[in-house]
């Protein structure tokens, strides 16, 4: 990690803010998505690429939270394109309801970010009858890439602008199960363990976006799919299932974590910034291009994944 502010070949580091990787950077002529944008880093996302020009479709599960986000930051920037849609990534349902809608609307796609999550839950299904850290993390995010792509490609082709996919892992990838993915099982209760299946949800994440980047090239299409680490960031509510941890975390975090600016950069730095230009299956932290684990490199266990997902998605 580039820590204590030192910088990295970007000429950035950890404690670069997503305002000074974005500075100086017009994205009045870009349409974003940004999932769970109504707390945590997806709001300073929000705000930032708002503060940029860029118009931001907040994809978030609670719509009054969404909306409370809009008016606060119209407050800030009365400028901002904004607009709230509904999206659980838990249900398929509500994924396909939400590209659909988004489809509809004839709105451009510039940038998809891949952002929302939840962290090291207690075991439960999703509505489709998934893990739930799997189903939302890494699945809900793969069948809306998939929806939203011929979108995203369109706009590429029309504007002649690079389109990006930005998917929000962490180093927790380094966590994950033994195998990686446990692919026979995903659903398996008794050798559930909360933190490697968060872990597992995260390792998908960069899987995903290196086996995307992999068949965007193969196609020549103007669109990169890439994976970073946010850091560890204080005053987030990921986690809400560990009080211990996170009253601890909250006390000392000021210490020795990033806080929301610091969390949102690497983000901002991937979907906006020009040097990222045509750099495609990497994996980022602290707005500089990190080196993930061994299992997340794995070209094979990325086309596994793949098609596993796939099969999980598609309508029977």
């Amino acid at each position: 990690m580039w820590i204590f502010g030192w910088k990295g070949p970007s000429g950035f580091s950890a404690s670069s803010t997503a305002e000074e990787v974005s500075q100086g950077i017009d994205g009045s002529a870009l349409a974003a998505i940004v999932t769970g944008a109504s707390s945590g880093i997806g709001v300073e996302t929000t705000r930032v690429l708002a503060l940029r020009g860029v118009h931001v479709v907040m994809a978030v599960r609670n719509a009054d939270a969404g909306r409370n986000v809009k008016e606060s930051i119209l407050k800030e920037i009365p400028s901002a394109k904004i607009d709230v849609m509904e999206l659980d990534l838990s249900s398929m349902a509500s994924v396909r309801k939400f590209a659909s809608q988004y489809q509809s609307s004839n709105l451009p796609l510039n940038l998809l970010i891949n952002n929302a999550g939840v962290m090291a839950t207690p075991f439960m299904l999703s509505q489709d009858k998934i893990e739930l850290q799997f189903a939302t993390n890494h699945l809900g995010h793969f069948l809306l890439t998939d929806l939203l792509l011929e979108t995203m490609k369109r706009t590429a082709r029309e504007s002649n602008i690079e389109g990006r996919i930005v998917n929000v892992s962490s180093e927790g990838h380094r966590i994950a199960y033994s195998e990686g993915i446990r692919f026979d099982k995903i659903n398996d209760e008794s050798g559930y363990y909360t933190w490697y299946a968060y872990g597992q949800s995260k390792l998908a994440n960069i899987l995903h976006a290196k086996e995307l980047a992999q068949r965007l090239k193969e196609e020549e299409v103007e669109i990169t799919a890439n994976s970073l680490h946010p850091g560890a960031i204080i005053s987030t509510n990921l986690m809400r299932h560990h009080g211990l941890i996170n009253t601890v975390g909250q006390m000392l975090g000021k210490y020795f974590l990033k806080n929301i600016p610091q969390g949102a950069a690497t983000t901002c730095y991937v979907a906006l910034n020009p040097q990222v230009k045509g750099v495609s299956g990497e994996y980022f932290l602290d707005s500089n291009i990190g080196n993930p684990s061994a299992k997340a490199k794995d070209a094979d266990l990325a086309k596994k994944l793949w098609d596993f997902s796939c099969t999980l998605t598609n309508p029977k």
